[in-house]
């Protein structure tokens, strides 16, 4: 019966990932109360003994020993003392033996809820320390069962805990025995135990994806500057590299694509732009309405707002379909942006932007008739367009000589 009830304790260590010390000083208190209930009352002092060599539990009762008795719960005279020990001395403290045969029903019962108040607070503290250092972090996760929109997942095959709805991916399908990467944003403690904040829907997550997937992200020769996520449908992520050997879109995107394509498919096939950061503002407005091209742009940066003039057919693709574009945009560069017709350009900017619009052989030092007829093959006849090509870029371009690629690198810093 003892072995039997000592082998119960080893399984819930296993199953609980307590350490068995906490689940006998647990028990412990179940006796201890159990004792108080039929038996004792809370003034006194009471312990409980282990013989793991006999696993059996024994109560004392804890009494000082003292020359004059006046609380008799806690004290004993010598003389009584030494009945229990014979070498028993004042100001001592001497363990009587009150173990009871047996224990009432109503005793058993606040032995039973303590332990299972105790061990629910082994679990909660044991959840917390284990990931209030994981605060930021991927961590995987098993599905453990879906009850209508509630999808409850098995972390580290350990602690079970609920994916809300609105931190679910939309219109993804989950199910039992699916593994899932989660964001573990927060640890919080509450008072009905730790509260943890798992996302699948963060732009973080996103983040921490492609530092699994991309080397140069997670060695930090490649800097991800900014997330821009609408869940489950499209995200844009600006990239940039301090070494110019470095390709930061390349490196993201990887052979045929394929680093980036892991990243969406563990997404729900989310879409993932990605895009090169530039620290001048209007550059960056511009990369990040891509695919549209983008005529002039007007900041005001006091209030952190762009007016966006754009060609009509350039007007759908630069807001996106619902607006998705250049929402997206808007929240990457922290600009409120306003997508205009070029139509709608005063016509003293549009005066100045026609004057900037010159062809790209007298702008660009040292381009030959030659050169220029091949970028014009490319559809490349404006400086605007070799804008953020690289010498890799160029070399791609039909026709182009590797020295002509480096002549329109250094012909492209030279352009204001």
């Amino acid at each position: 019966m003892q072995s039997q009830f000592f082998a119960a304790i080893n399984q819930l260590c296993d199953e609980k990932g307590i350490p068995k010390d906490k689940i006998l000083d647990t028990i412990k208190a179940a006796i201890r109360a159990a004792y108080r209930k039929d038996y004792g009352n809370r003034d006194q002092n009471i312990d409980v003994g282990l013989d793991e060599k006999t696993e059996r539990f024994t109560v004392f009762l804890i009494k000082k020993v003292v020359k004059k008795v006046e609380n008799p719960e806690l004290e004993i005279t010598l003389a009584d003392a030494k009945k229990y020990r014979k070498d028993a001395k004042v100001d001592e403290d001497v363990n009587i033996d009150v173990t009871p045969i047996e224990y009432g029903r109503i005793a058993a019962q606040s032995a039973k809820q303590v332990i299972i108040q105790r061990i629910q607070e082994a679990e909660r503290d044991i959840m917390y320390d284990t990931f209030k250092d994981r605060e930021n972090e991927l961590i995987n996760a098993l599905v453990h069962r879906v009850e209508g929109q509630n999808v409850y997942v098995n972390l580290d095959n350990k602690i079970t805990t609920n994916l809300t709805r609105d931190q679910q991916i939309p219109r993804e399908r989950y199910y039992g025995g699916q593994r899932l990467k989660l964001y573990l944003d927060k640890v919080i403690k509450t008072t009905k135990g730790p509260q943890l904040l798992i996302s699948r829907t963060h732009p973080n997550l996103v983040r921490k994806l492609m530092e699994l997937e991309i080397p140069e992200i997670k060695a930090g020769l490649v800097e991800i500057k900014g997330i821009a996520r609408e869940p489950g449908v499209r995200s844009k992520v600006a990239v940039s590299s301090s070494d110019p050997k470095i390709d930061p879109i390349g490196s993201c995107v990887g052979q045929k694509g394929v680093r980036v394509t892991n990243v969406m498919d563990e997404l729900n096939g989310e879409r993932i732009d990605i895009i090169l950061w530039n620290e001048n503002p209007v550059e960056y407005i511009k990369t990040a309405l891509a695919p549209a091209k983008v005529a002039h742009i007007e900041l005001d940066t006091n209030v952190r707002r762009a007016k966006v003039y754009v060609n009509p057919d350039q007007r759908p693709l630069a807001i996106g379909k619902e607006g998705q574009n250049v929402r997206l945009a808007s929240r990457l560069t922290d600009y409120e942006i306003d997508i205009l017709d070029i139509g709608d350009l005063s016509a003293e900017a549009a005066k100045a932007l026609e004057k900037k619009k010159v062809d790209a052989i007298d702008q660009l030092e040292g381009v030959t008739p030659e050169l220029a007829a091949k970028l014009a093959t490319a559809n490349l006849s404006q400086p605007e367009q070799l804008k953020g090509l690289s010498m890799k870029d160029f070399m791609g371009i039909e026709g182009v000589t590797e020295d002509e690629a480096a002549l329109l690198v250094e012909a492209m810093k030279k352009v204001a």
